[in-house]
């Protein structure tokens, strides 16, 4: 193995660099694929970012992950491709050409997802997408990416789902959050985007009764594994997403661009990572 596959190493910018499942992820693939790389989480304040960002490699990484706070401010600092601009954040970085180069990789990681758990999903035709923000933003990209023709996006703020429809165009519907009774019969993907039945957060008041049969359902939120969404639409047969497992997709591009080999998501990498949130 060459001295340059030996040295490199990735790492998580985050603040505060709260408890991440990406060394998890990331040091699993090293081992399986047997590269002797490294991956850590740096915990760097808002005032030291751009310092740590623009002399990444004279610290020793050929590339990063961005998290929260940091995410709008890599995008600022890199050069982004049109996912990163698309989603108004940054969350994988790597240098190309000598040149820092910036994506979003929530998009494939969504998508990635709904590929592997439910197959066939983009032949929906109409969605209904729960949320506006960052997250909801990569959703709606992926969305219309693979050809969905019509996204109804409810959020409390009417306001903000209408940025994303003048940004995305006509192909996105805001909708009242009142309105979503009446958006799910025609849904055949529903997204909650949402913190909403996250633990610790209030429950999202919704019922999957009125969804159509052969509907497919996506929740983000990851923590409880199973959300009361998820549990719901399981119990009436439809197919579902998790949100853990769009986080173990999201990871797939970074560590490819990194160490130069594609990663596989596999059961033993998810039952290791649900064993570590099981047991936070």
């Amino acid at each position: 193995m060459s001295s340059l596959t030996k040295s490199r190493a990735a790492c998580l910018i985050g603040w505060p660099a709260a408890h991440s499942r990406s060394p998890l992820i990331h040091h699993y693939w090293l081992r399986q694929l047997g590269i002797e790389g490294g991956y850590s989480v740096e915990a760097i304040p808002p005032e030291g970012f751009a310092e740590f960002v623009q002399h990444l490699s004279a610290h020793g990484f050929v590339g990063a992950n961005v998290t929260i706070p940091h995410k709008e401010r890599a995008l600022a600092l890199t050069r982004p491709d049109e996912r990163a601009r698309a989603v108004g954040a940054a969350n994988t970085l790597w240098y190309e050409g000598g040149e820092l180069r910036s994506t979003n990789t929530d998009i494939e990681g969504f998508v990635g997802n709904l590929d592997a758990a439910a197959r066939g999903w983009d032949a929906a035709g109409e969605a209904l997408v729960l949320g506006a923000g960052g997250s909801s933003r990569a959703v709606v990209f992926g969305l219309l990416e693979r050809g969905i023709r019509l996204i109804h996006l409810a959020n409390r703020t009417v306001e903000r789902s209408q940025a994303l429809a003048d940004q995305f165009g006509p192909a996105v519907r805001p909708i009242a959050w009142n309105e979503i009774d009446q958006a799910l019969p025609h849904a055949g993907l529903l997204v909650n985007t949402t913190s909403l039945g996250m633990h610790g957060q209030p429950a999202l008041e919704l019922d999957v009764g009125l969804l159509p049969p052969q509907a497919i359902v996506a929740d983000l939120v990851y923590v409880p594994l199973e959300t009361a969404l998820l549990k719901a639409s399981r119990s009436r047969g439809l197919q579902v997403a998790d949100g853990l497992g769009m986080l173990l997709h999201q990871a797939v591009r970074g560590f490819e661009l990194w160490f130069g080999q594609r990663p596989r998501v596999t059961a033993e990498l998810r039952a290791l990572v649900e064993a570590d949130l099981r047991s936070a």
